[in-house]
């Protein structure tokens, strides 16, 4: 579908502009909203600050286009879901495996 847009006049583009940006922030939210779906309250999540500090925490809340993570320092993060990973937990058994010492003996 093509659009002569030299052809409208200025109501018809403000109008169509108007469309626009109405689909464009429905996608957004539609976009949002699938991510924010990965997760779930009570997960562990990470993300990184714009310094390139890798933050752990538990998502806690859905907001409109973000989600709350509380870090265990107390720290309450609003974060895009997009930045978020979920944190797999390594489940150690009690008692499992064996520790090996890999220091060489002099």
């Amino acid at each position: 579908m093509k659009i002569d847009i030299d052809k409208l006049t200025e109501e018809e583009l403000i109008e169509l502009n108007h469309r626009i940006v109405e689909r464009l922030k429905f996608l957004e939210t539609y976009h949002t909203h699938k991510e924010m779906m990965e997760f779930s309250p009570g997960d562990q999540v990470s993300f990184e600050t714009r310094g390139h500090k890798k933050i752990i925490g538990t998502l806690v809340k859905f907001n409109k286009k973000t989600v709350t993570v509380i870090t265990d320092t107390g720290q309450k993060w609003n974060v895009s879901p997009h930045l978020l990973t979920k944190v797999k937990k390594v489940k150690s058994e009690e008692g499992g495996g064996n520790v090996i010492d890999l220091h060489r003996k002099e």
